[in-house]
Parts: C-alpha cells; structure tokens; sequence
C-alpha cells in the first residue's frame, strides 16, 4: 500500500516527459477514458443495488440552467456524487457509476458514494459468468459489462491505491475469457453514440484498462496474448470517427504497438482543428452520428463532453503542455461555463442530454486536474 503522499504524487505527474518511460511505468501516471453510453444487465444489478445509498434522480439537464460565478470543485463533486445513478435501475452504466468511479479521485476519493460505488462493482464480478465468445447472441451484454468493469477498477486502482486489488486481476483475466478470435468483443450496438454503435470502442478500453493497471498488469500471459489480439484488431480496423481516433490514442498512451508517431501527430492535428472560436469543442462534431429526433447535430456549440474529452486527450495522451495558448483556452471556457448545480451541460447528439452531461462532467474533472487547474482529492484529510 502506497502512502497517501506518494499517491498524490503518482496522480500529479504529467506526461510531458512520459515518452522516455515504457508503457508499463507510463500507464500508472494517466488517469482515465470513459465514455457516454447505457449499459447494464441482470449481472451487474446482482451487485448495484445491495448496500448501497440510491442518491435521488437529478432533473433533466437543461441548456438554460444558470452559470456558476466561478469554477467549484465542490459543486462538481457534489453534482458527481449525487447523479452517479442517473437512470441506472440497479445496474451500472458508463454514463453514470462507470464514469463516476473514474472521476471521484480526484474529488470524491474519501466520500460515501465512492466507497459504495466501488464495493458494489467489486461485487459484479462474482456474477459474471465465463462464456465461450463465440456462443454469445447479438443482445448478450456480458462482454460489454465484463471489459466495462474490468477497465474501470484497473484505473480507479491506478488513480487510488497504485496497487491491483485481486477483484480487478480477477476481472481483468475474466475480460479475456469473451476476446473473440478477431482480437474484438461483442459490443453493445444501441445507436448511442460514442460507445454504443460499433466494437471498436470496447476494444480500446480493454486495451486502456490492461495498460493502466498497476503492479505490471500487462506484462501478465494472459494480458499478453489478449494485447497481441488488440493489436490485430486494431490494424485491420481503423478507427472510423474523430472519437474513435482520440480514444485510439489514449490507449496507445498505455499500450505499445498501437499507433504511429505519425497517426498521433495527426489526431492532435485534427482534433485542434475542431476547436471552437471560443476555445471549446462540440461532442456532436467528433463523430458522425444521428440524433433520434432527426434533428441536425449542432457541430459548432461547445460543451462539457467536447470540451472535456478534447482537453483530456490532447493534455495526457498527446503530451500538449497546459501552458499551450489552445489547452489555456479551453480551460477558460471550462471556468465559464459550469452550472449552479455543478455540472457542464452536452446536448447529446442522439436524445437524453443528463446522459452526455454527467459523462461529460466527468471529462470536464479529468481535463482540469491534467492541466493543473485541481489537485486530486487521495491523500487529503
């Protein structure tokens, strides 16, 4: 067990020098990627609800919620913790418990609702059954929960303790058991974008989750030959979206072998082409996806989950300094644009904003404290 300063210390490195490091060491400095989706199923509901405080349902997200005077941690912890169940019926989803369990070191390490949250997914684990991958239907969501659950512990260790809880080896090694032959899982296609519409975002955040945990996690045989297969995969399917990209990328940040100097320069230049006149990004615009309502995506408004993930990624993954004049505008618009309830608002680019606002909140956290702008809460009083 490390002590509560040499996690800090762990958590503030930034990844500017990060290129003379292996991946191994390089994986326990990053935080993590989430990303907005709806998943769950009786196996996670076996877990979710059992001991734990249900928080109340948040209202609706609202474009026109007033603006908060300054940036506040607190409010956003608060937000955090109290919609990290937002339309979750005794199940877990990425756009809520998932993502909130990557966003609470930095600001709800030490509160109630993380500690429940992460025992209740400490619990999944032992109802997830092992299948053989190549028998599971279109609507199995096993592998979905099984990579979800798997990667999200491996970094909330990695954020927390920098030590592998044997739950998230067992889920990690689980995680393998539903790789198909093609080095690929069975994903969730909802029409939910980002993650929900094709398996190429599952793949990255197994490769992320693997890379990340601690204790050389990765260097493990069967971490090995699931990376061999992750790497097939990913050269036979490029990724098709600007997120996909992005995400590509934060998974090589943890993994070798998985993009180019060249490919990276690339996404970085691409996705600040995206940037808005105001310094922000707009989530619709890093993919191609259809709205529900068949509606036109608005490309050009800049938002929490835009804002955030961009910021994020370019910051730890692509090494830019926060000093960059483009990061230093992003993160001016992210000071200005936090609501009274402690969220950054996303007009979701299929139907329910409270999805791609909390997820996009928790983006907006993670790009904050990898620029500097917020410590971590582990190893505070």
């Amino acid at each position: 067990m490390h002590s509560p300063m040499t996690r800090r210390s762990s958590l503030a490195t930034t990844v500017a020098g990060a290129a003379a490091m292996t991946f191994v060491a390089r994986a326990a400095l990053r935080l993590p990627c989430i990303v907005l989706a709806a998943i769950c199923s009786a196996t996670a509901s076996a877990g979710a609800g059992q001991g734990t405080t249900q928080p109340a349902t948040p209202a609706a997200s609202r474009s026109d919620e007033p603006l908060l005077e300054r940036l506040s941690a607190s409010k956003a912890s608060e937000y955090l913790d109290t919609c990290r169940h937002v339309a979750e019926n005794r199940c877990f989803a990425c756009h809520g418990s998932y993502a909130y369990l990557l966003a609470a070191p930095i600001v709800s390490f030490r509160s109630p609702a993380h500690r429940e949250t992460r025992s209740a997914m400490e619990r999944s684990i032992e109802t997830l059954p092992a299948t053989e991958p190549n028998a599971l239907n279109a609507s199995d969501m096993r592998p979905v929960e099984a990579v979800m659950t798997a990667a999200v512990l491996a970094q909330n260790d990695a954020a927390t303790t920098a030590r592998l809880h044997p739950l998230t080896r067992k889920a990690l090694d689980r995680m393998w058991e539903f790789q198909q032959a093609d080095g690929g899982w069975k994903w969730a296609k909802l029409k939910a974008p980002p993650s929900e519409v094709d398996d190429h975002f599952g793949v990255t955040m197994a490769a992320i989750g693997a890379g990340i945990a601690p204790e050389r996690y990765a260097l493990t045989p069967k971490a090995q030959e699931g990376l061999k297969k992750v790497r097939g995969y990913l050269r036979d399917h490029p990724p098709p979206t600007m997120h996909n990209r992005a995400m590509l990328m934060l998974a090589a940040a943890h993994v070798e072998g998985l993009m180019t100097d060249e490919q990276r320069a690339q996404v970085k230049t691409d996705l600040f082409a995206l940037q808005q006149h105001d310094g922000g990004w707009a989530m619709a615009s890093l993919g191609n996806w259809k709205r529900s309502d068949g509606q036109p995506q608005d490309l050009i408004s800049s938002d929490g989950y835009g804002t955030g993930f961009a910021t994020y990624v370019l910051r730890s993954a692509a090494g830019i300094p926060a000093e960059d004049p483009r990061l230093r505008r992003a993160v001016a618009w992210i000071k200005t644009h936090q609501r009274a309830s402690g969220c950054w608002f996303t007009r979701s680019p299929r139907k329910n904003d409270e999805f791609s606002t909390y997820a996009g909140t928790v983006y907006v956290v993670l790009a904050l404290f990898s620029c500097g702008e917020i410590p971590s809460s582990v190893g505070s009083p």
